[in-house]
């Protein structure tokens, strides 16, 4: 493309600013410091000629472990050069969306939940998030929820009409709109329309999952993939518990995890600060699971599951691949069947007690715990963490290495993949979480829906960094 360099003068400051551009970025010049602006955070670049105005938005980071905010400029061209400033702007616009396969002007219904987390979704949705989507060009349809279910009540009867889904909110939302989708009267439709997260709840592990846990709690970079994002397909799971089917897309929860988990709802006040206070609140009982768990086994070599999870990682092209997927036809409007396993034919039953289980799709459950590190997006598997019990210093040291997946390693942690899973209840009492929701503690069974939802996401797989034994790099 080579380069071009445009000159304006910025209408806050009157000072001029010379912006140019190369194939990969926007470099932007004056009143400081050069900025190379990758393409992938240039969000705008509109010239109205009736006016004469040129406005280019962009999204940058102070601070090297900082936030990204939002940066306008706005100057103005003489009419002789309208052409020119014309042509300009279409050329960066088309690079910044169109060439990376991305339309611009995406229809959003963005679901704010105001009561989530420390309560701050409204004001962080009017203050930050939605400049950044009306820069980026997109129609917004914004509704706020009321109650417990809304979102599930909104999604079940949702025109399917929008390019994605936004959830302003935490995990919990997105479960909502899933399970809404689930009994949609065209629910293979609904789950072809992508999910973008904007991260304002507690955990946000989907955001960490699809951000990283740099940016996973940034809400900024959180509307940019919302503006910017390509579909990722995904699997979800079939909770099914006294013959009703739920969906669930991140994780299952029982003993000590599902204690700091469900056991803190009343301090969601505290951020993830919440689960920590939980999970030294569970040591102090440090009480076993009392259940049976039997498990379809896919993999269980640990240096495998690793090994082909970097691999996913390091290799995968698909991002630049990705484009939205045409909506499936209107009649075919069932889920996939539930598969029966009566047999016990090809399971296997854990035997040995068990300080938690933990079963879910997605590296990060929270910023402070990779629990799934091998976790891939689309392999038509569940990972499964059965931690035996052990001594309070051992799991305390374990958890230490939480945000990194270094209690993946351990010997008294067993990780599986398996293509479905079973849990019966040993004792009366017991705590059940299910994506973070409380669920009855009794018997029930899971099984994986490869690729069934759809997310947006700007790599097209989960941004953990999760190495296998002995790679430094």
């Amino acid at each position: 493309m080579g380069e071009q360099a445009l000159t304006i003068h910025v209408v806050s400051s009157g000072k001029p600013v010379t912006l140019t551009y190369s194939d990969t970025s926007l470099t932007v010049k004056g009143g400081g410091k050069p900025k190379d602006i990758p393409f992938y955070q240039l969000i705008q670049a509109d010239f109205h000629p009736d006016t004469l105005t040129l406005q280019v938005s962009y999204l940058w980071k102070k601070k090297t472990k900082g936030y990204l905010s939002l940066v306008r400029l706005e100057g103005t061209a003489k009419k002789s050069e309208s052409s020119t400033v014309k042509e300009w702007a279409e050329t960066v616009l088309n690079s910044a969306f169109k060439d990376a396969g991305v339309n611009r002007g995406r229809r959003l219904k963005i679901l704010v939940n105001p009561h989530g987390g420390t309560r701050k979704g409204a004001a962080i949705f009017t203050k930050i998030v939605e400049p950044v989507l009306r820069a980026g060009g997109c129609a917004l349809d914004v509704q706020y929820t009321t109650h417990s279910n809304h979102a599930y009540e909104i999604a079940k009867v949702l025109p399917l009409e929008c390019d994605a889904i936004v959830t302003v909110s935490g995990d919990g939302l997105i479960h909502e709109v899933m399970n809404g989708f689930a009994h949609h009267a065209y629910p293979m439709k609904a789950f072809s329309i992508p999910i973008a997260p904007i991260p304002t709840g507690s955990g946000n592990g989907l955001s960490l999952n699809l951000l990283g846990l740099a940016d996973g709690f940034d809400v900024v970079a959180a509307a940019l993939n919302v503006v910017k994002g390509l579909p990722m397909k995904v699997d979800v799971f079939s909770f099914v518990q006294n013959g009703k089917r739920s969906i669930s897309f991140m994780s299952q929860a029982m003993g000590l995890m599902a204690d700091l988990d469900l056991g803190t709802e009343h301090l969601r006040w505290m951020g993830d600060t919440r689960f920590v206070y939980g999970l030294f609140r569970g040591l102090v009982t440090f009480k076993p699971c009392s259940v049976q768990f039997s498990y379809k086994a896919a993999e269980e070599d640990k240096n495998k599951m690793a090994q082909e999870c970097y691999a996913r990682r390091v290799n995968d092209k698909s991002a630049s691949q990705r484009s939205i997927p045409a909506a499936t036809e209107a009649g075919d409007s069932a889920l996939p069947p539930l598969t029966t396993h009566e047999s016990d034919e090809g399971w296997t039953t854990f035997d040995q007690p068990l300080l938690y289980l933990y079963a879910g799709k997605g590296p990060f459950v929270g910023r402070d715990f990779m629990a799934f590190p091998a976790s891939l997006p689309d392999d038509g598997l569940i990972d499964i963490v059965a931690q035996t019990l052990s001594s309070r210093g051992e799991i305390v040291h374990d958890l230490a290495e939480g945000p990194k997946g270094g209690h993946f390693w351990k010997d008294s942690l067993h990780y599986i993949k398996a293509h479905a899973y079973r849990m019966k209840p040993l004792s009366p009492k017991g705590a059940l979480s299910v994506d973070g929701e409380m669920f009855p503690f009794e018997a029930f069974e899971v099984e994986v829906h490869q690729k069934l939802a759809t997310l947006l996401s700007p790599h097209g797989y989960y941004a953990a960094d999760f190495l296998p034994r002995g790679n430094k790099s």
